[in-house]
């Protein structure tokens, strides 16, 4: 019987994580499609189109989920999604941004509203907390790529602003209008990097207690959860053993 039971157990798990492979493939597929309907199919003269590739690549998405989410975009059968940003403060006063791609903005903005007062957070108006952030381009390698003196010698060479190595990896940050041309010149160098994106970068961090950081994580976690929801960045930090408890 315990053969069986652990069977059945992994069969769940197995089911469960095809889940979330499902999940997270349908809105990879839609960042694909908005990216090539709102510029160029070509992802070489799209760099939102090619960063949406990237991250798709880099969770092993196939070949044909990425070509077909592209054909939708040119054929014109592509929904209409709208892109959000909700900006809000979670638990322990952490400044949260949230971005959505949706076909019902009103489903979107309800979930979002009550998911930040469970929490015992507020969302606020657009401009809120953005302030807090800095938008920025961020390019990411696996740390076996090259040494931190290596990486942060060819990231100078490209122009970027800052490099953080660590045992993850290295993320090359670059400024909105040079990042492009940074993350061409270091996928010269080194191939191409396992993210490539503009993203929400926070200037500070506020540490957040293991009880408030429970609720904080999990209110992430579900905003994740959503299907609408492509991003969530916070300017938070938490204790290792908490982070490692929710899979960070």
């Amino acid at each position: 019987m315990a053969g069986h039971s652990q069977f059945k157990n992994i069969m769940h798990r197995k089911g469960r994580q095809d889940a979330v492979r499902s999940k997270l493939f349908g809105k990879l597929a839609r960042e694909i499609t908005v990216a090539a309907k709102l510029g160029s199919p070509d992802a070489s003269m799209n760099p939102r189109l090619r960063a949406a590739i990237i991250a798709a690549r880099a969770e092993n998405m196939p070949k044909d989920n990425i070509e077909r989410a592209i054909k939708k975009a040119l054929g014109g059968e592509a929904e209409s999604y709208d892109e959000i940003r909700y900006e809000g403060y979670g638990p322990g006063g952490v400044a949260i941004i949230v971005e959505a791609l949706t076909d019902n903005r009103n489903r979107t903005a309800s979930d979002v509203r009550s998911y930040f007062t469970k929490s015992g957070g507020n969302l606020a108006e657009t401009g809120a907390v953005s302030f807090m952030f800095d938008r920025v381009g961020v390019i990411e390698y696996a740390a076996k790529v090259a040494s931190a003196d290596a990486m942060l010698d060819a990231a100078i060479e490209a122009g970027a602003d800052d490099v953080v190595s660590s045992e993850s990896g290295h993320e090359i940050y670059a400024a909105q209008d040079s990042f492009r041309e940074v993350a061409k010149s270091l996928e010269q160098k080194f191939g191409e990097p396992r993210k490539a994106a503009v993203v929400w970068r926070p200037q500070n961090t506020v540490p957040v207690g293991d009880e408030e950081g429970e609720r904080l994580l999990k209110l992430i976690e579900t905003l994740n959860d959503h299907d609408d929801v492509q991003n969530v960045y916070a300017n938070f930090e938490v204790s290792d053993a908490l982070m490692a408890k929710h899979g960070g």
